[in-house]
């Protein structure tokens, strides 16, 4: 029977073994990079940070104020529950993992980085609603807050490493997080519809504050020692699975490469899914006239993204629920909230982007089944088209039902934005790698590399087909057929022009366009 070792003689073999070809002035030169780069950025946005986390006045109400606590409850704990929480490097899970050492002391190390990581969010957090939301002065019992931020945040730690070895209510505490989400954006709605009171002086009350500080106390220290108790007992798939997501995070972040996100995200998802073939019509895909002579099928790209839907209803949902959030921006210049009404758009076109992006990097179906890019894209342009469109005309009504918007046929504004937030998630979806080629720009603060700038706006371009709705609500006058017909014209023709443009009838390949 093999013994097991000490970890830690391990650990500086392999750091040796692995610095032994670096120079001692490599080592210092990134050390010295990495402490430039937080200073110059520090410098550079420490007042906009101290701002967000805590204003000059307080700003929100405390129907506002627990709406966020709510929110981020629910966003620690998905983020903590995605990441793992309990992960290694690549080199240790495929090293150290299955070596003979003490699974313990392997992994208690990163239990405490997470540990710590969540607990400063949490505080970060507890400090924002303060200053947000209390009034001047805090006493001192309400400065404990952001240790109830931070004891929260490990709490949440803890549970989520208890979820992710697969316990019976995993999938029970992400529903639960969700709703969390839900319900504090629904909060936040309110809030900004009726505008809810401000906090009392007293507020938060202090018995409140320092009873739950030691209540949380209490339960952070039981938790952690049942986790330290049962850490050997984490599955290796699931360890893997955390070091495979924290090492593509790095190298998507290192080469400012946001496709590796999105592919990974996309792969997991259906990685844990029983896919069984369905007919999308119960008459095999035929639609039928109605004097039941004349049959025509759905185009097979529209079938598939139809299916994908259908399959993925909880995105559906959540697309649904994103319609209420232009309502936050209700008392924001009108530009602005134009803005956010047209970039919104994208979040339900992106449903179904998953299907453009593997057609564009993979186009050997397109060529099994016959169809040139300009069919493929004018197949794939309908289901995002139509999504759009709905949430457009969702988003709008609501705001008009607020109050924010003038009289007018807002709904059909809507409608008539589909084919923009269609075509502008088609070039998002297809923009392909981030080319790092392009030349530099150079700025005060050193050179920019053009390719993820270009990358990370490709899309958003295309919006400017929607700036005569811009127009309309940053004006505040109210709406007649006229501007509708003048949206839905510059709509239609730009998505045409784009089609045209970006694609021909004698090609496959949809990449880099």
């Amino acid at each position: 029977m093999t013994a097991p070792v000490a970890v830690a003689g391990i650990r500086r073999w392999v750091r040796r073994t692995q610095s032994a070809h670096r120079d001692g002035r490599e080592t210092l030169g990134n050390v010295y990079f990495a402490v430039l780069f937080v200073l110059i950025v520090g410098g550079m946005v420490h007042k906009q940070i101290a701002a967000v986390v805590w204003p000059d006045t307080p700003n929100a109400s405390m129907l506002a104020g627990g709406s966020l606590i709510l929110i981020i409850i629910g966003v620690l704990y998905l983020t903590l529950r995605r990441l793992g929480p309990l992960a290694l490097s690549r080199p240790a899970a495929s090293w150290l993992l299955t070596a003979p050492v003490s699974r313990r002391r392997l992994l208690l190390p990163s239990l405490w980085v997470a540990l710590l990581g969540a607990a400063v969010v949490g505080a970060v957090g507890g400090l924002a609603i303060l200053g947000h939301v209390a009034t001047r002065p805090v006493p001192g019992a309400d400065a404990l807050l952001p240790l109830v931020g931070s004891l929260l945040g490990g709490a949440l730690l803890l549970v989520a490493l208890g979820a992710q070895a697969d316990r019976w209510w995993s999938a029970w505490s992400d529903n639960a997080a969700y709703l969390l989400i839900a319900v504090g954006l629904a909060g936040l709605v309110v809030d900004s519809a009726v505008g809810a009171p401000r906090a009392d002086p007293g507020w938060p009350a202090a018995p409140v504050v320092t009873t739950l500080a030691g209540a949380l106390a209490v339960v952070v220290t039981v938790l952690f020692l049942l986790a330290v108790r049962g850490l050997a007992a984490t599955p290796n798939e699931r360890i893997l699975e955390a070091a495979k997501t924290s090492g593509t995070l790095f190298d998507s972040a290192y080469g400012m490469e946001p496709s590796f996100v999105t592919e990974m995200v996309e792969r997991r998802y259906w990685a844990r899914r029983k896919l069984t073939s369905r007919r999308l019509w119960p008459r095999g895909g035929i639609l039928f006239s109605a004097a039941g002579q004349h049959q025509r099928r759905v185009p097979v790209l529209v079938a598939q993204d139809l299916l994908l839907l259908r399959r993925r209803p909880r995105r559906l949902l959540w697309v649904a629920a994103a319609t209420t959030l232009p309502a936050l921006l209700a008392h924001a210049p009108g530009w602005l909230l134009g803005l956010a009404v047209l970039a919104g758009g994208l979040v339900p076109g992106g449903v179904t982007a998953g299907t453009i992006r593997t057609d564009a990097g993979n186009p050997v179906m397109l060529r099994l089944l016959g169809l040139s890019s300009r069919t493929a894209i004018g197949q794939r342009l309908w289901v995002p088209g139509v999504l759009s469109g709905l949430w457009y005309a969702a988003a709008l009504a609501l705001l008009q039902g607020l109050g924010d918007l003038p009289a007018g046929p807002w709904w059909a504004l809507g409608l008539a934005l589909g084919p923009v937030g269609a075509a502008a998630t088609m070039r998002k979806s297809r923009v392909g790698f981030v080319d790092n080629g392009l030349m530099p720009v150079d700025t005060p603060m050193g050179s920019v590399s053009t390719g993820p700038l270009l990358n990370a706006f490709a899309g958003l371009d295309v919006l400017l087909l929607g700036l005569p709705t811009v127009v309309q609500i940053a004006v505040g006058e109210p709406l007649s057929w006229t501007g509708v017909a003048i949206q839905a014209a510059v709509a239609v023709l730009g998505a045409r022009a784009y089609l045209d443009a970006t694609t021909k009838k004698d090609r496959v390949e949809l990449s880099g366009r």
